[in-house]
């Protein structure tokens, strides 16, 4: 491992901040600051590790700035919240057992399918149409939230973006679905911290560094978000799904 000498130091600033600023907004961060971490020379292992931590700083950073501003369903999220923490802990622990790669196509599939479904729906999000938990959508919520723990603890690309989607789908617009969406992957994040550092998987160093960066970027990242509205987050919803579909497609071409 390097030790961190001033280029380094910039670097890891500069790709947090990068990433948590996108990672507040829509997710996808871990497209940024987990091959900056690899960047470094860390083993992958301890990279995902080092990764949770500083994530774990940003996505508590932006969370506390949606409550703030009124933008997520307290009384909701405290329903879903222990689910989002369940699911993680046991995607942690599955993924010690079978390789991540074995859910890669079923990810890309879905992904193509959000993108495409939030195109074609023009007016879709930009006005919140939620007016209360229906049977219908509290067994959705009940059913997607500890999936979407799960896939972060067992794989974390594009975390934040699922659980975006699935608050759009219960009626919400962008911004709050981003609210609501980043309380959530925060408890996901943590979870798997936890795991992390019990497994002494964690660079603390670089995390630190990183870390602070982030609450920086999530910082100004969420103040933006909920500055311009929704149609700011519902582009940048796209460009990000679009990214991750991207690379897992790169990922599936160059792992044949």
């Amino acid at each position: 491992m390097e030790e961190l000498h001033l280029g380094m130091l910039l670097f890891l600033i500069g790709a947090g901040f990068i990433a948590a600023f996108i990672d507040s907004v829509v997710g996808g961060g871990g497209l940024i600051s987990l091959p900056a971490l690899l960047f470094t020379g860390l083993p992958p292992q301890i990279a995902l590790g080092t990764n949770k931590l500083a994530s774990t700083m940003g996505s508590l950073t932006s969370s506390i700035s949606f409550i703030r501003h009124g933008k997520t369903d307290k009384k909701l999220l405290l329903k879903l919240l222990p689910l989002s923490i369940i699911g993680s802990a046991i995607g942690v622990y599955v993924v010690q057992k079978i390789p991540s790669e074995s859910l890669k196509p079923l990810i890309l599939v879905v992904l193509i399918v959000v993108t495409i479904y939030t195109l074609t729906k023009k007016e879709w999000g930009i006005n919140s149409t939620y007016n209360g938990m229906t049977k219908k959508k509290l067994l959705f919520a009940l059913l997607i939230v500890p999936l979407i723990g799960f896939y972060d603890g067992f794989l974390g690309g594009g975390t934040g973006s699922f659980f975006l989607f699935s608050f759009l789908l219960m009626g919400f617009d962008f911004v709050e679905s981003a609210g609501n969406a980043k309380v959530l992957n925060f408890g996901s994040n943590l979870t798997a911290l936890i795991v992390f550092l019990c497994y002494d998987s964690v660079y603390y160093l670089y995390g630190l560094v990183m870390g602070i960066a982030m609450i920086l970027g999530a910082y100004i990242g969420s103040r933006v978000a909920i500055a311009k509205g929704s149609n700011y987050v519902k582009v940048l919803f796209v460009l990000v799904s679009a990214t991750l579909i991207g690379k897992n497609i790169y990922d599936y071409i160059t792992n044949r």
